[in-house]
């Protein structure tokens, strides 16, 4: 087990180091966004906009922060593909005398980090712009969670897809329809019945929610967070099986 702990700490330790030294970069890059999403939606739109409690700005940071962290934790695992299909430098991680597993579990911590820290961000930024939310202990595992799956989700995608243009075509077909239907910018009872059905079976319907509940002081639904664990052990599962056929 100890052998296991320093492997993947080895692997997250160098994604580590990479961050640091582009970190001022990263924390800008990440603060535009949300920046923008907060103007328009907040200030702008969010003045005409009335939700059922506090400001429609309450409502929209939550989905902001899930649909936030999501993209940041799938393009966080994107350099594992250019490393298989162009750098050919996975097989360094293929030989090396290592827990196989904890290539997996190294790149997909090191994505969390990266996840929770322009999370951070955002709410530094919400909390300027005067947004009323809660952090609990729930509310940070919800979010780490969330990080979890789609840094997971792009692992996978990361060892099935052959070329660069195919990666883009996930971002396009699977994380953008998600960006803007899982409950981020307005409730899913607003869509037709049938697509709400299919809507409200993704992850990050479940993650706005939650985070949205507990941001407001509520109670989580229990449901919700077991559709999130199923999400992040299948996941590691699906994760592990396509890692585990490249040392084949």
């Amino acid at each position: 087990m100890r052998m296991a702990i320093l492997d993947i700490w080895t692997v997250f330790w160098r994604d580590w180091l990479v961050l640091r030294r582009r970190l001022a970069k990263f924390i800008f890059s990440r603060m535009v966004a949300p920046l923008l999403y907060l103007v328009a939606f907040g200030w702008g739109l969010g003045r005409s906009i009335q939700v059922e409690s506090g400001t429609y700005l309450d409502f929209l940071v939550p989905g902001i922060l899930a649909l936030n962290s999501m993209n940041i934790s799938f393009n966080s695992i994107t350099p594992v593909h250019a490393e298989r299909v162009y750098h050919k430098s996975l097989e360094e991680y293929l030989i090396a005398p290592i827990w196989p597993h904890a290539f997996v579990i190294g790149k997909v911590l090191a994505a969390v980090l990266r996840g929770l820290i322009s999370s951070s961000i955002i709410l530094a930024l919400a909390w300027a712009f005067g947004t009323q939310l809660m952090l609990t202990p729930l509310f940070l595992l919800v979010l780490v969670l969330n990080c979890i799956i789609f840094a997971e989700i792009g692992f996978i995608a990361a060892m099935k897809v052959s070329t660069y243009e195919e990666m883009s075509q996930v971002n396009t077909y699977i994380l953008l329809p998600m960006s803007f239907l899982c409950g981020t910018f307005f409730k899913t009872t607003a869509l037709p019945e049938a697509l709400r059905i299919i809507i409200e079976l993704l992850p990050l319907t479940h993650t706005s929610y939650l985070l949205r509940e507990l941001g407001a002081g509520g109670t989580a639904s229990a449901v919700s967070v077991a559709v999130l664990l199923i999400y992040a052990a299948l996941c590691f599962w699906l994760c592990r099986r396509a890692f585990s056929r490249l040392t084949c």
